[in-house]
């Protein structure tokens, strides 16, 4: 975990135009200058909170339930920003829609800016279909694109990037993350495998639901336990089954996407007091 930025590298392309056109071709302005992706802006705007972000229930009691978390999380990202200086913030973990709402609501508390870089490397192999083709294709290919995707990314200050399974695949990968706050988002298999059934373009899954179901777990249960020696480098982890344990909910879809995120900034608060214990340990007296 680093605190700062990482120094600019300029933006090279094997990875091709569409991902250069997101980012610029110029090397990105030091931490502090603003604004920064400046032709990135027309199609990444300014994140702004609003209440409408909580998606408010007619309930009143939830409602104001909702809305406590609405301020308290608004509260904690303005007082943590400053301290974080821009640093970047990278979430690991099963691909899912807990994972990427996390990450959209949490780079708009910290006015940061949102990208999945699945669909960055996604958008540069020209599509789904495109992407899973090169994938099968050219394996090695497909990874040394997630490394330029993950480079990238790495050299910017202010995001909040979902990373796919490949940033935890290799020593590089993993040093790349080292540029930001690493988070592990660790979500039930259960739950990712009920959505896998839904997106079928990462698994080959039978026709019939129920056994679905069951190899869709199967083979995320191979994955994971592939990649679970990456995820456990992360800096922090932000358990949903934790979550809805703190919070006394019997049922894990009674957390919200705002539960999540104010967890994860609980979690980032805590590393960046550590780091600030570390480094005035080790001031002369």
């Amino acid at each position: 975990m680093e605190l700062t930025t990482a120094s600019a590298r300029p933006l090279t392309p094997p990875i091709p135009s569409a991902i250069s056109t997101k980012f610029n071709t110029t090397p990105p302005p030091p931490l502090h200058s603003v604004p920064i992706f400046s032709r990135a802006l027309s199609v990444c705007p300014k994140p702004v909170i609003t209440a409408a972000t909580c998606s408010l229930p007619s309930d009143t009691s939830t409602s104001e339930t909702k809305i406590d978390q609405f301020l308290e999380l608004k509260k904690r990202a303005a007082d943590l920003s400053p301290v974080l200086k821009g640093t970047s913030i990278f979430l690991v973990g099963m691909k899912s829609s807990i994972k990427t709402n996390l990450g959209k609501l949490l780079a708009d508390g910290l006015r940061y800016y949102y990208f999945d870089s699945d669909s960055l490397v996604e958008e540069a192999a020209g599509g789904e279909s495109a992407v899973k083709s090169f994938r099968e294709a050219d394996e090695e290919g497909f990874l040394a694109s997630e490394t330029e995707v993950l480079k990238q990314l790495s050299s910017m200050g202010r995001l909040v990037v979902c990373a796919g399974d490949g940033a935890v695949q290799s020593s590089t990968n993993l040093a790349l993350l080292r540029h930001g706050i690493s988070l592990c988002i660790d979500v039930p298999l259960q739950i990712v495998a009920s959505e896998m059934i839904e997106d079928q373009t990462q698994l080959t899954l039978p026709d019939n639901e129920s056994d679905s179901h069951s190899e869709a777990l199967t083979q995320l249960v191979a994955l994971y336990e592939e990649l679970r020696g990456g995820y456990a480098t992360a800096d922090a982890t932000v358990s949903l089954q934790n979550v809805a344990s703190k919070l006394g909910y019997e049922e894990m879809d009674l957390v919200s996407t705002e539960d999540m995120v104010l967890e994860a900034l609980r979690e980032i608060e805590k590393l960046t007091r550590v780091k600030k214990m570390m480094e005035a340990a080790a001031r002369p007296f």
